[in-house]
C-alpha cells in the first residue's frame, strides 16, 4: 500500500502472543514490509517455555490501514493479539490537562489562609477595588479558549463535546510556550447571542478570552461585539494567529525574492474567517493591490479605485455576489498568491500566468490548493500549513505570544497595531542575512519567538494607549 507522506498521525501499539521459536517475529515483520508500514519499536513483555509475548509498535498511513494491519496479524498461524491500542488515543486518556494548586495543603493553618477564613480578607479587599483581582487571583494569567463546536480544525460542525479534546490541545501549547493557564469553554449553543451573553457572564474570571473553531460568518460577529463590550483581550486564533503568521512569512519571503509589500500584487482565495483576516492585516501592512477570491472567483480587486474602502471594513467592500473574474484571470501578472481554501483548485498553469519570482503560500489543510511536488519548481518561493514541507505557516508562531504580551500589560484589547507588531517580530527573529527561498519562518520549538512577540504586542499596546501597566520586566517563560 503506496504512501505520499510521512507516518505520524496512526500509530498503533500491537501485543501478540506468539510460538517461543526461530523465525516467528521474522513472520511479523513480512506483513509489515508487505503493508508498507513503519515498524517504529519491539518491546518483549513476557518469555515463557513455548510462547513469547511481544508489543510491536508500527506506523500505519491510516485509521483504516492500520486495522487491517492488525487483522492480517490476527490471520497469522500461532499468532495471538491480545490487544492492539492506538497512541493517539492512549495519549487522550482521561483527558490531557490538569488544575494544580500551587499552596501544599498540608495543615489547618494552611487551609483556613487559603480559604476560609483568611479569603475572606482578600475577597473584601477585591470589592473595595476590583482591580485586585488582577494581583490577587488567577485572571492575570488565564485565558478561556472557547468553542461552540461549529468548525472543529478540518472537520466541520462536530459539536461541543468533539471540539473539547482540540480545546485541550490549545491549552497545552499556552501552558507550554507561553507560561499560560487556559481554560477549555466548549458551549452547547451555537447561536451568536448565547455565545455572546455566556462569554460576557464567564468574562470576570479571565485575561484573556482566545475564540476557537467558530465557523464564518457568525466568527466575525461574535468577535467583534466581545471587543466592544469586553476591557479584556478577545481574539479570534483562526482569523487573527494565521493571518499574523502569514503576514510575517510573506514579509520575509519578498525579501528573499526582492520586492517592496507596497507594489506587489497579492492574489487570496478564500474568504472565510482566516483568508479575511489575512486580506484586513495585508492591507494594513501596506499592501495596495489585493485580488480577492473565493469559490465564485475575483470578488474584489482594490485596483479598481475601491482601496479606501476595502481598508475601512474589508467585507463591507466586497459584493458576494457578482465575481469580476475568474481565479485564474485574477492570477495573471500576481507575484503573491495566498489560499486559505479547499485542496487541488489550483494547476500548474494557473502557477506560470503569475509573475517571475512568485511566491506562493497553499495553506489549506491537510491537502493544498495544489501538490507541493507540482508547485515547487514553478514558485521562487513556496510556504504551506504542512510540517511535512518547508516554511510551514502554523499559527502556533503567533498566539502564545500575543497574548503573553496581552497580558502582561493587562491590555484592554488585541488591535490592529498589536498584531502587525507580532508579524514584525516573528519575521525578525530570522537575520536578513540567514533568509533563503526554505528558510522565512522560524521554527515554532525556537525559544525567541513568543519572547520577542510578546515584548513586541506589549510595546504596541502601550504606543496604541490600550495598556493598563508598565511592561513587565520579568516575563514568566
Amino acid at each position: 500500500m503506496p504512501h505520499s507522506e510521512p507516518y505520524c498521525d496512526y500509530r498503533m501499539t500491537v501485543r501478540v502472543e506468539i510460538p517461543h521459536r526461530p523465525g516467528q517475529f521474522a513472520r511479523l515483520a513480512t506483513v509489515l514490509a508487505e503493508e508498507n508500514a513503519n515498524l517504529w519499536a519491539v518491546d518483549i513483555v513476557e518469555v515463557k517455555r513455548d510462547k513469547m509475548i511481544r508489543d510491536i509498535t508500527f506506523d500505519a498511513e491510516s485509521e483504516a490501514h492500520s486495522l487491517h494491519i492488525v487483522e492480517r496479524l490476527r490471520q497469522l498461524d500461532g499468532v495471538r493479539v491480545l490487544f492492539a491500542s492506538d497512541r493517539i488515543f492512549l495519549i487522550h486518556l482521561g483527558g490531557k490537562i490538569r488544575t494544580q494548586s500551587k499552596v501544599p495543603l498540608q495543615t489547618r493553618n494552611a487551609l483556613s489562609m487559603v480559604y476560609t477564613p483568611g479569603v475572606a480578607r482578600v475577597a473584601r479587599a477585591i470589592a473595595e477595588d476590583r482591580r485586585k483581582v488582577f494581583a490577587f487571583t488567577s485572571k492575570s494569567n488565564s485565558v478561556a479558549v472557547v468553542s461552540d463546536g461549529s468548525a472543529v480544525l478540518g472537520l466541520g460542525n462536530l459539536g461541543a463535546e468533539a471540539a473539547l479534546p482540540v480545546m485541550e490541545g490549545k491549552i497545552m501549547l499556552f501552558k507550554e510556550f507561553a507560561d499560560i493557564d487556559g481554560w477549555p469553554l466548549c458551549l452547547a449553543s451555537q447561536d451568536p447571542e448565547e455565545i455572546i451573553r455566556t462569554v460576557q457572564a464567564v468574562a470576570p474570571t479571565f485575561g484573556g478570552i482566545n475564540l476557537e473553531d467558530i465557523s464564518a460568518p457568525r466568527c466575525f460577529e461574535i468577535e467583534e461585539r466581545l471587543k466592544q463590550t469586553l476591557d479584556i483581550p478577545v481574539m479570534h486564533d483562526d482569523q487573527h494567529g494565521t493571518a499574523v503568521v502569514i503576514l510575517a512569512a510573506l514579509q520575509n519571503a519578498l525579501k528573499v525574492v526582492g520586492k517592496k509589500i507596497d507594489k506587489v500584487k497579492v492574489v487570496v482565495n478564500g474568504l472565510g474567517a482566516a483568508g479575511t483576516a489575512c486580506c484586513r492585516i495585508l492591507l494594513a501592512a501596506g499592501v495596495t493591490r489585493l485580488v480577492a477570491c473565493d469559490r465564485q472567483g475575483a470578488l474584489l480587486d482594490t485596483d479598481s479605485g475601491n482601496l479606501d474602502q476595502a481598508r475601512a471594513d474589508f467585507r463591507s467592500a466586497i459584493d458576494f455576489n457578482k465575481p469580476i473574474m475568474s481565479l485564474h484571470e485574477a492570477l495573471a501578472g500576481a507575484d503573491v498568491f495566498i489560499g486559505l481554501s479547499v485542496a487541488n483548485i489550483l494547476k500548474p498553469e494557473d502557477l506560470e500566468v503569475m509573475a517571475p519570482d512568485r511566491v506562493v503560500f497553499i495553506m489549506a489543510n491537510p491537502d493544498p490548493e495544489i501538490d507541493p511536488a507540482l508547485a515547487a519548481p514553478l514558485c521562487r518561493v513556496l510556504a504551506t500549513g504542512r510540517s511535512d514541507q518547508p516554511n510551514q505557516v502554523n499559527n502556533l508562531l503567533a498566539f502564545p505570544g500575543i497574548f503573553r504580551g496581552a497580558l502582561d500589560v493587562r491590555a484592554r484589547e488585541i488591535n490592529e497595531p498589536m498584531k502587525l507588531a507580532a508579524a514584525q517580530a516573528i519575521a525578525r527573529v530570522i537575520p536578513e542575512d540567514h533568509l533563503s527561498e526554505d528558510y522565512i519562518v522560524p521554527s515554532v520549538f525556537d525559544k525567541r519567538v513568543v519572547r520577542a512577540v510578546a515584548r513586541a504586542v506589549a510595546r504596541a499596546a502601550h504606543e496604541s494607549g490600550v495598556a493598563r501597566r508598565r511592561t513587565r520586566e520579568n516575563h514568566r517563560f
